[in-house]
């Protein structure tokens, strides 16, 4: 992967967005409905779009919105609705339109008081906590978030009452209404006034930063990382949870610096990322650039994204880790700390995370659950607590209570950044060098993520791709062991396909939103091995594209 070469640095000022701008085309941009790219589409995390090229405007939000509404009305479901949102320069005017449209509709929706900004871990937190003991007039709840994605980017997601993210039958029921309303150009949608909505009896104020807060102890020893007196670095990176983390400090005592606690648009105090694009991205190293500079001030440190639903962990030994080896962490000291969790849960992991996940969970004598990519396919294993933990190689994961059950069904970036200061106060020794007892009971499997161009006809073949259509028997001198086009923990699709050996594996995906596919590979036996897995994975799949006629 080429890396620009301003990574890692701050961007100049022509390198920032214009919000009024940016806003002023959300509300203004002719919407074509005809034009497959300006329709509604949701992909793993929502409908995802910017204003200035007409996929985030206020008319697919009035349409989303609607839709959801239609969804509620057909499903039965009658309680309140909460809705968050994150500091992204549009999604404070998305929140406005939907709340015309649910007012309109007289759905009694819940935002957080003071025009504040709420988290998506928060959100499916709050469902679950005034879902639990019921069995009708259920919440449910959306997020106005498009997570990690550059400043002029928006993003609208669905949570169901299940707290996470909706499964494709429910999105898709979701954006085919949308696309409905938004041929006939929204005309059949209700909608009032936004200062008559926020005046309407059915919208209503509310903190959810409090009931959050004071749960978090039945999930993370708060406790003992306060007695430990471990000092740590919180970087908000501006985002829905700037607010929380002093919140968190004084609540429970702890030793701990709030960063970058302020909302700014163009989020101009990030680094830039790999591709010198503004992305608050916690997982890369560019985007963590400043953070990491001062590894050496805290015991530990981390950041989190713009929605709070991924987590990136800055330690003095390694400094920011990588998101897999913290995910095999992490199951290695729950599934032993956690002594209240059922003996049966096993460990969630999508296929393309790592294989040490495995290795890890067959010495705690754990099943592993592998699924496609997605957090949705994690929602149902933990409120039924048959998942103890579920993590995405994307640096995303949720994990039971201390009690054995379910906390949040969608990733949760608090608590994961609280059980790395956890395990260094309950263990002595920071995460990376757990991972590093790790590669010396295993070895040091090398992971990486690289694209390759595909058109659509090519990414259409890939993803309903057959094992019959990989035409080797070895994969970088070694047996191929198993082709992968279904999940192995719940039979589900992967959209694309997973080729495996003992000594490595590759997996492929096309993109649901650039004209590329994506190459996930990992090797036990080092970088070469890891480029001969990725050439023939390049190999294979062209080879599969030609005989498809691609």
């Amino acid at each position: 992967m080429a890396i620009h070469e301003l990574a890692g640095t701050q961007p100049g000022p022509d390198m920032l967005i214009d919000p009024v701008a940016l806003i002023d085309a959300y509300y203004s941009y002719p919407v074509d409905p005809e034009d497959p790219s300006q329709r509604v589409s949701f992909g793993t995390s929502g409908h995802r779009g910017t204003s200035l090229k007409g996929g985030f405007n206020e008319a697919h939000i009035m349409a989303v919105t609607q839709a959801i509404c239609l969804y509620r009305k057909e499903q039965g479901i009658t309680g309140p609705l909460f809705m968050g949102k994150d500091t992204h320069a549009l999604s404070g005017p998305a929140q406005e339109t939907a709340l015309e449209v649910l007012a309109a509709n007289g759905t009694t929706v819940l935002i957080q008081e003071g025009n504040g900004y709420t988290p998506t871990p928060v959100i499916s937190h709050a469902i679950l906590t005034y879902n639990r003991g019921r069995s009708g007039g259920l919440a449910d709840g959306i997020v106005v978030t498009p997570s990690h994605n550059p400043p002029e980017d928006g993003g609208f997601k669905y949570n169901p009452p299940e707290g996470g993210p909706a499964d494709t039958l429910v999105t898709d029921w979701i954006a085919a209404k949308a696309n409905e309303l938004l041929a006939r150009h929204n005309r059949d949608i209700p909608r009032v006034p936004f200062e008559t909505a926020l005046r309407a009896p059915t919208t209503r104020e509310h903190d959810f930063a409090g009931p959050y807060i004071d749960d978090l102890d039945a999930v993370v020893e708060m406790g003992a990382i306060r007695d430990s007196g471990v000092s740590i670095g919180a970087d908000a990176l501006g985002g829905a949870g700037l607010a929380y983390w002093g919140r968190i400090r004084e609540k429970y005592g702890l030793k701990l610096d709030v960063l970058d606690a302020a909302a700014d648009p163009t989020f101009r105090f990030m680094t830039l990322d790999h591709d010198g694009k503004i992305r608050m991205d916690c997982s890369s190293p560019y985007a963590m650039a400043r953070l990491i500079g001062l590894k050496d001030r805290y015991d530990i440190a981390f950041g989190n994204d713009t929605d709070f639903d991924r987590h990136g962990i800055v330690t003095g030994s390694a400094g920011l880790m990588n998101p897999n080896h913290f995910l095999a962490v992490s199951v290695d000291y729950l599934f032993t700390a956690r002594k209240g969790w059922p003996q049966d849960a096993m460990v969630g992991k999508t296929l393309v995370s790592s294989s040490m996940i495995d290795l890890v969970a067959e010495r705690l004598g754990r099943r592993v659950y592998e699924v496609p990519v997605g957090f949705k396919w994690f929602v149902e294993h933990l409120i039924s607590s048959r998942c103890g933990f579920g993590g995405e190689e994307s640096a995303g994961a949720s994990f039971l209570r201390k009690n054995g059950t379910v906390w949040s069904t969608d990733k949760d970036g608090f608590i994961m950044a609280l059980l790395a200061a956890e395990i260094l106060a309950r263990t002595g020794q920071d995460p990376a060098r757990h991972y590093q007892d790790l590669e010396e009971l295993f070895g040091s499997p090398v992971y990486e993520r690289i694209d390759a161009p595909a058109n659509a006809r090519q990414k259409a073949v890939l993803k309903k791709l057959s094992p019959g259509m990989i035409g080797r028997d070895t994969l970088a001198g070694e047996q191929i062991t198993a082709r992968l086009t279904e999940a192995p923990g719940n039979c589900a699709a992967v959209g694309g396909i997973k080729v495996t050996a003992r000594g490595g594996w590759f997996a492929a995906r096309p993109s649901g939103t650039e004209d590329i596919y994506k190459i996930y590979a990992e090797s036990f036996k080092g970088v070469e091995h890891l480029r001969m897995i990725q050439q023939e994975a390049r190999e294979m799949i062209s080879a599969a594209f030609a005989r498809a006629g691609a």
